[in-house]
């Protein structure tokens, strides 16, 4: 049976409350109160309720009238305050109102633990459409996986938030990963493309730091077509945020697609990194550079290479930036001025940044 939380049953009760004045509640098998109109006799034992109820019964006892809930398999019984016919009639209705209710959650619940199972490679691939047809699952809406990680400390207040801006619906789910991620999946169309989910991530984002002053880093994987490639998607997720904060750490939104060179350094071994480091640099260590030259370096790429626009905006003469770039050529042999020895300059220091993170 799958766990069903009493905020679910007493949704409908106060629902029902609006057409009667009666005490209305359900209990569980071992008479313990669910849900109640009576706010106070909700986690009581409700001594009343009958040892057997079949479904399709109707049951009168000590001033209440108890219905088991059709196809619950005796786990809950309803009650409502009475012994006549106006009673057994709410009774009924009572029943049949939170038997709807649990069913539409073990439905939606068991989506999403399938959903789970898949992001996390815990279910064979062959295993996939066959729960999938079980759950009337729709396998060929276009879905995207994001995956929001909580900077610090996890606070489960984060997942309430995220399933008040995504309520249980057919084709998004919001997923509990671990104590500090949840991965919304998130249904899209064929017109979505990488900003509308960047936009997205950034109303999430600002929404749980205004609610709750919890920052957060959101991951973006690509779209994909079909319920098995969600693991892919989930991955990417996972990898933008990792990559993310080692090239672009000032950054809290990172798509997977626009990682570029970095998400390529990222998966290399480190001994390869570190050849490609000691290749570059022969003559000298990239440390035997300054901060003002490193920096300079940085605005150059920044602007295309342009010297002109570099020095404009740097607020240095033209000379002068000519001079620093001078002195990268005669240390590493590199003039960024061309192309190709821009873009080796520029890698080598993506991957020095990645082994730094690296504690290399």
């Amino acid at each position: 049976m799958a766990f069903l939380p009493s905020k679910v049953f007493q949704s409908v009760i106060l629902q029902i409350k609006d057409a009667t004045d009666r005490v209305v509640g359900v209990a569980d098998e071992e008479g313990i109160v669910l849900a109640c109109t009576s706010l106070g006799e909700i986690g009581r034992m409700h001594a009343g309720i009958p040892d057997e109820l079949s479904d399709h019964q109707v049951f009168v006892k000590s001033g209440f009238t108890y219905k088991l809930l059709p196809g619950a398999q005796s786990d809950y019984v309803a009650f409502v305050e009475g012994e006549n016919e106006i009673a057994a009639a709410t009774c009924q209705m009572a029943a049949v109102a939170l038997s709807g209710a649990k069913s539409y959650y073990d439905e939606k619940h068991d989506k999403m633990v399938l959903i789970k199972k898949i992001l996390t490679d815990n279910i064979l691939p062959g295993d996939i459409y066959a729960h999938a047809r079980e759950l009337n699952f729709d396998n060929e809406i276009q879905r995207a996986v994001l995956l929001i990680h909580q900077v610090g400390s996890g606070d489960t207040t984060v997942l309430d938030v995220l399933q008040s801006l995504f309520p249980s619906g057919k084709n998004d789910f919001v997923i509990s990963i671990n104590e500090s991620d949840v991965a919304l999946v998130k249904e899209v169309t064929d017109d979505t493309d990488p900003d509308d989910l960047i936009k997205l991530a950034a109303a999430i984002s600002e929404t749980i730091n205004t609610d709750l002053y919890i920052k957060t880093i959101i991951g973006i994987g690509t779209v994909v077509t079909n319920i098995k490639d969600l693991a892919s998607s989930y991955k990417e997720a996972q990898t933008a945020i990792d990559v993310g904060q080692v090239f672009e750490p000032e950054k809290h939104i990172i798509h997977y697609e626009t990682l570029g060179i970095g998400r390529l350094i990222y998966q290399l071994p480190i001994t390869m990194c570190e050849m490609f480091l000691s290749e570059v640099f022969k003559k000298n260590t990239i440390e035997s550079l300054d901060q003002e030259t490193l920096f300079t370096i940085l605005k150059f790429f920044e602007n295309n290479l342009n010297v002109s626009e570099t020095s404009r905006k740097l607020f240095v003469h033209r000379n002068t930036l000519v001079y620093r770039i001078e002195k990268i050529k005669k240390l590493t042999g590199l003039d960024l001025r061309e192309f190709d020895h821009a873009i080796i300059f520029k890698v080598a220091l993506m991957v020095r940044q990645y082994l730094s993170t690296q504690g290399v």
